[in-house]
């Protein structure tokens, strides 16, 4: 099958006619819309992972798991640690997103300045052919209505023929050139935007890989997180006993008979038979004191005022 190109297929019948080239020129117009979609994509997508990444940086800063100690606590280190990196792997990507935008910015003028000097050509021709046209087109209505003088203006007809096909040959080659340059960059776009897309999903892909490399040393790091371990490591360090206190009786000491107290299950308190109080031996003023102690020295009695 023969391939097809811009220089064969954007002719026209009509010899003053740009319609083949304005579409060429709109189509062009729309790829350089298309390159700026795709690199002002780049640049938002490339800010998002910038702020994720610094969130994400800043939120691996954050305490977690202060309080836990060994293997949980290696375990919740390395988690932090793998997060971070995770981090940092897409601020990489956002700095990569915004030099491959820069590329496509930077291509995108280049063919700019192309496509201009070349319009700019263009355009002198096809004034030139315009206007060429008409004014063979006015003698050649002079020459055929008025047929006055039809040596002189047969031949300033043939003169301005001879003209008109030399413009219209230099017009032919710089067309041919123009659709060539035009079919050039087209292949150069798509070809560029084809493998910019391609390059851009493999970076996501190995984002997504690399994230997961990441994610499995948090993984491997928890699977050696023993609980039991944990637990005893806890007990060994911070134990305070392993008996509890022993219980507080009640003992009534302004009674004549004591009020029996029912003992505990691990300690039964021994059986205390108080000794009924003396009488008084001085009857003097209010306020004099009588010490127990003197009847008993090996019994400890409370203070009586009478």
């Amino acid at each position: 099958m023969r391939e097809l190109n811009f220089k064969d297929c954007f002719w026209n019948g009509d010899f003053t006619s740009t319609g083949g080239y304005d579409s060429i020129i709109q189509h062009l117009n729309n790829g350089k819309k298309t390159c700026k979609e795709i690199e002002d994509f780049m640049k938002a997508r490339a800010s998002i992972e910038e702020k994720y990444a610094k969130e994400l940086l800043g939120l691996s800063k954050k305490m977690c798991g202060c309080n836990e100690m060994n293997t949980l606590k290696r375990s919740l280190d390395v988690f932090k640690l793998q997060t971070e990196h995770v981090s940092l792997s897409h601020l990489q990507l956002a700095q990569t997103m915004r030099d491959e935008a820069k590329k496509l910015e930077d291509f995108r003028e280049r063919q700019k300045e192309t496509r201009k000097k070349v319009e700019q050509q263009m355009d002198v021709l096809h004034k030139q052919r315009a206007t060429q046209f008409k004014k063979t087109m006015e003698l050649f209505a002079r020459t055929n209505q008025a047929k006055m003088n039809a040596e002189v203006a047969d031949r300033l007809y043939m003169q301005n023929v001879t003209a008109l096909g030399k413009i219209r040959e230099d017009w032919q080659k710089e067309h041919v050139k123009a659709c060539e340059v035009f079919e050039k960059q087209e292949v150069e776009r798509i070809n560029t935007l084809r493998n910019m897309v391609w390059t851009h999903l493999n970076q996501l892909s190995q984002q997504c890989v690399t994230s997961d490399e990441l994610y499995e040393e948090v993984r491997k790091s928890l699977e050696h997180c023993d609980i039991q371990e944990d637990i005893e490591h806890f007990v060994n360090l911070r134990r305070t006993g392993d008996k509890p206190p022993a219980p507080i009786l009640y003992e009534n000491f302004y009674s004549s008979q004591r009020v029996p107290v029912a003992p505990s299950a691990t300690q039964i308190a021994p059986s205390i038979t108080r000794r009924p109080l003396p009488n008084p031996t001085n009857t003097g003023a209010v306020g004099d004191l009588i010490n127990s102690t003197a009847l008993d020295p090996d019994r400890v009695y409370s203070v009586i005022q009478y």
